[in-house]
């Protein structure tokens, strides 16, 4: 089976979130599994200034908003799989993938309308024939559109099925009407059956309306984009297309996320064996100048974006009450300039409780998860989330609100049955979180049962395996179509 992977980021490639980590590692284990994967990316700025080993393959003759372009393709060895680059410096020899500090870049929709159709000309340019075209997030589902529209008769995509991946609904590429005439679709589809959205253009929803069928990253969160309060207007469109909506659960590259091997921690350790993390703890307290001599005490970690939908608000509320419970916590992240600028006031009055850096640092990413104690995700919504996957392997007990992903992996820990991983509040509150902790201390504060909840963390599997099967076996449902 042939499948064609079109996203906007991809490990090792380019990466701004969760999307790069699932879409560079899902194809890994596909192709392990005997499928044949073709991958195509924009060719951004970030990419061309790694020197990474590319070689130029062909340079393809099209037309673009009423002219004649050539778009060269290049393509990587990095991979077991093959990596094709769509070229257009115009677009993309620029700062930033989606836009810069200052904002989106305002082309966004010609950017990534021009990747999705020349991504298609590509695949007849190399003769890639793909059984499956798997598209992610808004930025790829124009491919959808052109397919339905453009392709229509074309022969090369007579067999073709597709699947959209929605990881994150509330993005959802939203631009006035004048764009359709600027990408080269067709007026008929700007209405409300179609890509029409409150007087916009929907780019999301185009995904949504011409797929064959449609994915979301855990099974919780299929089912809650079908409600109102996730469903971000696009609720009723799930609902109608939902004998064809499934949720399936990321994974996680276990040969990155290990406590054993990790080249970026200090030291190593193992569930027979954690001596080494708390040797990471130390090295965590060292470096935020916290003293060591909290080793004993409990340590909490945050490894986020700094933005409303990750519970920001709730967590800085509840701030002063987790400290009366003795708790310590580091935040590594960038995001939204309110929370950034609120966190390092906070630090300034809470030192002796608090550490915060802003910025993107994966090493430092890697000690929090290993060093820590514990893990805290309060977000309002999480289509699937990885953290508390990486805080679980690495014995770091996940404190989480139980929506989406989080729901789908974390288990309450039940003290008498010493099942359980991590501990869950469903209430959007401060009560909530703040009993969740309670009780996660509770714990804490008896090294038998402490020892178990580890040891139950660690064991948790969440490889990419088990994963890819389900995705190869939604492909040949699809198929029958």
């Amino acid at each position: 089976m042939k499948v064609s992977f079109l996203a906007s980021e991809a490990i090792p490639y380019c990466k701004t979130g969760g999307l790069g980590d699932v879409v560079g590692s899902l194809p890994y284990s596909l192709t392990s599994l005997g499928l044949e994967i073709c991958l195509f990316l924009p060719f951004y700025l970030d990419i061309q200034q790694k020197n990474l080993p590319l070689h130029k393959i062909a340079e393809l003759n099209g037309r673009w908003q009423g002219k004649e372009i050539k778009v060269p393709l290049w393509e990587s060895k990095l991979s077991p799989f093959r990596v094709v680059f769509i070229q257009n410096d115009a677009y993309y020899a620029r700062e930033g993938l989606y836009g810069t500090p200052l904002g989106d870049h305002p082309d966004n929709a010609e950017r990534f309308s021009f990747y999705c159709l020349f991504s298609l000309e590509a695949m007849k340019t190399i003769g890639f024939k793909p059984d499956i075209i798997h598209a992610h997030d808004w930025q790829a589902a124009c491919s959808l559109a052109y397919l339905r529209y453009l392709y229509k008769e074309d022969h090369f995509f007579k067999s073709t099925r597709t699947l959209f991946t929605i990881h994150n609904l509330a993005y959802q590429g939203l631009f006035p009407p004048e764009v359709i005439e600027k990408v080269g679709l067709p007026a008929q589809v700007f209405h409300w059956k179609e890509m029409e959205f409150y007087g916009q253009v929907n780019f999301l929803k185009a995904g949504l309306i011409y797929s064959d069928a449609i994915s979301t990253v855990s099974p919780t969160y299929s089912r809650e984009i079908q409600q109102p309060e996730y469903g971000y207007g696009l609720d009723g469109v799930l609902r109608e297309r939902s004998s064809v909506l499934f949720g399936i659960l990321n994974g996680i590259d276990q040969s990155i996320w290990d406590p054993e091997k990790d080249p970026l921690l200090p030291f190593h350790f193992n569930s027979q064996d954690l001596s080494g993390k708390r040797k990471c703890k130390e090295e965590l307290l060292r470096y935020f100048k916290l003293p060591t001599d909290l080793i004993e005490k409990p340590l909490a970690g945050i490894v986020s974006r700094l933005a409303n939908q990750k519970g920001f608000d709730l967590l800085i509320e509840s701030l002063e009450s987790l400290f009366s419970l003795g708790l310590r916590l580091v935040i590594l992240g960038q995001g939204e300039k309110k929370y950034q600028d609120l966190l390092l006031d906070l630090q300034k009055e809470k030192r002796n409780f608090l550490r915060v850096k802003i910025a993107f640092d994966e090493s430092l990413a890697h000690l929090i998860i290993a060093g820590c104690d514990f893990f805290f995700i309060p977000s309002r919504f999480e289509p699937c989330g990885l953290t508390q996957m990486y805080s679980l392997r690495y014995g770091t007990i996940p404190i989480v609100r139980a929506v989406g992903g989080l729901e789908d992996t974390v288990v309450e820990f039940d003290p008498l049955t010493l099942r359980g991983n991590g501990f869950k509040f469903k209430e959007y509150s401060t009560q909530a979180l703040i009993e969740a902790t309670k009780r996660a201390l509770a714990v804490y504060s008896q090294p038998n049962l402490w020892s178990s909840l580890i040891k139950q963390a660690m064991a948790a599997d969440f490889s990419w395996e088990k994963t890819a099967q389900e995705y190869i076996d939604l492909y040949r449902r699809i198929q029958k179509f």
